[in-house]
Formats: C-alpha cells, sequence, structure tokens
C-alpha cells in the first residue's frame, strides 16, 4: 500500500518535507527541515517519508543508532506527521509495512518518542494506537510536564504573587530581548553546571543560529536588575503551544523572585491569548525520578500535568 523511502538531504526533498510538515495536524517548526539538521554531526539521520499511489502520505523524523531506529533523539517530541486525510485503518497498515522495511534493512528495535497531545492541531493519535494493535509497543518512558490553558487559567499560589510583587518592588525589570543571549547563557550554563552538573542542550552558537532561522518561534524574556541580566527564559512558540525550554536565574534572580516577574509578563501579558502554555517536564532518569521542588514551582503558576511518552518495540516483535 506504502511507498517508503529514505529522506536525502537535497532541496527537492526538504522543500516537500517541509511544506508537508506545514500543512500536517501536528506541524512545529521543531519539524522544519532547518531545526532537524542544526546538529545533523550528532546524529545519523534515518528519516522517512510514505507515499500512497504517488503521494505524499506520511513522514517520520528519525535517526538511527546501531540497530535502533529513533524518532527522533535530537527532539523533545517526535512521532508520524500525518494530514487530515490519515485513517487510523490505514495508519496501522502504515506501521505493518514500516516494520518490514525496518527489518529488511538490519533495524531490529524502535523508539518511538510520541507528541504530546497538547501540540497537535487536530486529533492525531492513530499513531498510539497503531503501535499498540500492530507493533505491541510498550511504554518505556513517561515524563511530566506542567500544562496551563489559558482559557481555563487557575489562580496563582499566594508564593508565586508574593513573589513578582517582591521583585518589581526590588526594581527588576522584564522584557523580550532577543540579544541578550549571551548574557543569559552564562546564567543558564552556570546555573546548570552547579544545580546539575550539566550543561545545556544548545550552545550559545546552535541556539543563535536557531533564533536566526526561526525569529518568530524562538523568543527570550529576561529580568534586568541595574542592567545586568539575573534570570530569563527561552520560548520556543509553535501554533498551539508556548513551550518554555529554558528557564534559568542567578543566586540573585532567585532570592528576588525573578522568575515569578518574567512569568506574570509572560503569562499574563504578552501569551495571555496563546491555547497552551507549557513549562516543560520536572523528571530526570527517564521519568523515575519527580523533582518535586522544580514542578512545585510551575504548579504554583496553575500548571497541571500532560505526559511526555517514550514507546518501544521490537520490530520482529
Amino acid at each position: 500500500m506504502f511507498d517508503i523511502r529514505q529522506y536525502t538531504d537535497n532541496d527537492s526533498d526538504s522543500t516537500a518535507w517541509n511544506d508537508f510538515v506545514m500543512r500536517s495536524k501536528q506541524g512545529t517548526f521543531l519539524f522544519d527541515r532547518r531545526y532537524m539538521d542544526y546538529h545533523r554531526d550528532r546524529f545519523s539521520d534515518y528519516s522517512l517519508l510514505f507515499y500512497k499511489k504517488g503521494k505524499l502520505y506520511a513522514l517520520l523524523p528519525a535517526n538511527i543508532d546501531g540497530d535502533t531506529l529513533w524518532s527522533h533523539q535530537g527532539l523533545t517530541y517526535g512521532g508520524l506527521i500525518t494530514n487530515t486525510h490519515a485513517t487510523t485503518a490505514e495508519v496501522c497498515t502504515l506501521f505493518e509495512e514500516l516494520n518490514a522495511y525496518l527489518h529488511d534493512h538490519g533495524i531490529r528495535h524502535v523508539v518511538y518518542k510520541a507528541m504530546p497531545w497538547i501540540y497537535q492541531q487536530l486529533p492525531a493519535e492513530e499513531d498510539l494506537y497503531a503501535i499498540f494493535n500492530r507493533c505491541q509497543a510498550r511504554l518505556m518512558v513517561r515524563n511530566v510536564s506542567s500544562t496551563i490553558e489559558q482559557a481555563k487559567a487557575l489562580k496563582w499560589r499566594r508564593i508565586r504573587q508574593f513573589g513578582a510583587d517582591k521583585a518589581y518592588k526590588e526594581g527588576i525589570s522584564v522584557a523580550c530581548d532577543d540579544n541578550a543571549y549571551a548574557d543569559f547563557w552564562q546564567v543558564l550554563t552556570e546555573n546548570l553546571q552547579h544545580t546539575y552538573h550539566t550543561r545545556p542542550v544548545h550552545t550559545l552558537a546552535e541556539i543563535s543560529l536557531l533564533h536566526g532561522a526561526f525569529p518568530d518561534n524562538i523568543r527570550l524574556y529576561v529580568a534586568r536588575l541595574n542592567d545586568k541580566v539575573i534570570g530569563g527564559t527561552v520560548l520556543f512558540i509553535t501554533p498551539q503551544v508556548v513551550h518554555a525550554q529554558y528557564i534559568s536565574a542567578t543566586p540573585e534572580g532567585k532570592h528576588l523572585h525573578a522568575i515569578d516577574a518574567i512569568f506574570r509578563k509572560v503569562l499574563t501579558e504578552d501569551y495571555r491569548d496563546c491555547r497552551y502554555f507549557d513549562f516543560g517536564i520536572s523528571n530526570e532518569d527517564r521519568g523515575r525520578y519527580l523533582n518535586e521542588g522544580l514542578i512545585y514551582q510551575k504548579e504554583g503558576f496553575g500548571g497541571r500535568a500532560v505526559c511526555y511518552d517514550w514507546y518501544d518495540w521490537n520490530v520482529e516483535g
């Protein structure tokens, strides 16, 4: 039923890919090839295109690692990309034929990072049914994020309101400033190293490159005290969701509640009309550890749980 072909890095495929993403039920700028390819040196791309009767039917952003196909290891979420014509029965057949294709190409295992439902512009969980029904997929990872439905936003906890008030009384100013990435990246890097002994997923050069490619989708908000950046958040803006990709503050910024001030401006002023605001996950160890302090802060703004799930299956299973 389907012709399956691996994506090739040329103008024809990239144009067809990006055009389909724009028209799909799951389209966000993370699936644009300009975003996916910024870290092509880290991952061996194995993205797939599915054709039905000569017409592009679906896409699967993916990379390969040994005999395992990931969808996609370098993205926050992945999964099958389809348009409004996709049906459940056809998607079930697609996954049957995908497994046969992968088997023929020596791939034995699949890790599937499903798209959380809040990002879908129309109901689009045909893939979740198909991988259960035809692939015997099992839940591998469950991370929990904190999301606000802005039309039904909950009242902030008193501590968050108090914090925002205190920040403004201390003279902290908040603004969208896409020229402050270098200053914020220093704050972010030092905080991550001190708190978690890790580094940002993106380097300063990478986030600057991505912002240049997607200036309307990647925005930086910073809090300043006496012109010094003491906190900030990087927002990834998609059709359904405004997502806080990074949130960080200096010790002084934490003491003065700079983050509370930032999110008062973001949530109650600049993005009060977005459909969903997603603070991101509060987990480590693939969902087994819940950072209760971190999620308490996010839930204090009114965020409630949305899961980011990964599934896996054996191709011959």
